[in-house]
């Protein structure tokens, strides 16, 4: 397993990230138990979760209220297996969604902050929190308390780094402007949607990453399974996933593209859920795609994105079939 830097810190963390979304709701407890034994085997150390994950879409508000939570419950009961389990690995959870209906249960107050870091520990049965994400920027509640209620949760040694999720550029830039003036630390952390479809974060969000020190953890990226070989599945029967969401439109608009997407990662005789990944892996903002398995399967696939070089040719050619913004803002677009 290859490892690098958590943004500018000291902690190191695995290439691939174990995401655990599917943990609960569509993989069962004791599968989703060999799947994190598994990856200690082949020495990834970094797992994601959320505090809203565990839900089921399908059901109803009340029982998606009573459902979150449960993903990070199951990390729980194999973190209290022991043997090692919490010492070996950097857990990061996610803190913004809506933990029920009240005001006050969601969002980034210092109080929320505080009581849903309470919670995840409790749920995951552990004492601290390695990096705890922004799920989300609030706009409502001013930088300053959100960085106190952090500080406060470092003293009190219940958390260790902060990290974001789907923040804008300019929303890294406030955050560390924020932090720097109170002399903290900051964001060492960005996660955001990219992968070959979804290059947007390049105009600004990487550049800015990079400026401040924040590692990328990309969620989505196959793109909700449309850059997972979805032509030659569909072709044999062997979709399971429902091609839904961003997988429904873009298999819909983009058949010209997945058509010379899977014919090149053919060529080159690998999975194109590999290749996709491997893309990740070569772009210099990166720290760590988020894999999230259902099955045991798809987690053993993911580890072979590791293996695949890249070089130039490939990457131009990728970029002719998913060109992106056109690099970084403003040249991407003016002058």
């Amino acid at each position: 397993m290859e490892y690098t830097q958590l943004g500018r810190t000291g902690l190191k963390v695995s290439r691939i990230c174990l995401g655990t979304m599917n943990f609960g709701p569509y993989t069962e407890k004791g599968d989703s138990f060999a799947i994190m034994d598994r990856a200690h085997e082949d020495g990834v150390n970094f797992f994601d979760t959320a505090n809203v994950y565990g839900w089921n879409w399908k059901g109803s508000i009340e029982e998606g209220y009573r459902a979150r939570g449960n993903t990070e419950r199951i990390i729980g009961e194999w973190f209290a297996q022991g043997g090692g389990r919490r010492e070996r690995t950097v857990i990061a959870t996610k803190v913004f969604g809506d933990m029920g209906p009240w005001p006050n249960e969601g969002r980034l107050s210092a109080l929320n902050i505080r009581r849903a870091c309470d919670a995840s520990l409790q749920r995951m049965q552990t004492d601290y929190i390695d990096l705890l994400q922004m799920h989300h920027v609030d706009r409502m509640t001013p930088w300053e308390e959100i960085w106190e209620a952090m500080e406060v949760l470092r003293l009190q040694g219940k958390i260790l780094y902060v990290g974001s999720s789907n923040f804008a550029g300019w929303h890294l830039a406030q955050a560390q402007e924020s932090a720097r003036r109170r002399g903290t630390v900051g964001l060492v952390s960005e996660q955001s949607i990219y992968n070959l479809f979804q290059r947007s974060v390049e105009l600004e969000v990487l550049p800015a990453a990079q400026h401040y020190g924040i590692g990328i953890i990309p969620w989505s990226p196959l793109h909700g399974g449309l850059l997972g070989g979805i032509l030659r599945k569909s072709a044999a029967g062997d979709v399971i996933r429902s091609t839904g969401g961003r997988a429904e439109e873009g298999l819909r608009t983009n058949r010209d593209q997945l058509e010379k997407w899977e014919a090149f990662c053919a060529d080159r005789d690998q999975d194109p859920a590999d290749v996709g990944i491997a893309w990740l892996l070569h772009q210099p903002a990166v720290t760590a795609p988020i894999v999230g398995p259902r099955t045991m399967h798809q987690w053993e696939g993911a580890l072979r994105a590791l293996e695949i070089d890249l070089d130039d040719a490939a990457l131009g050619r990728l970029d002719e079939i998913f060109p992106g913004p056109g690099g970084t803002a403003p040249e991407a677009y003016a002058w």
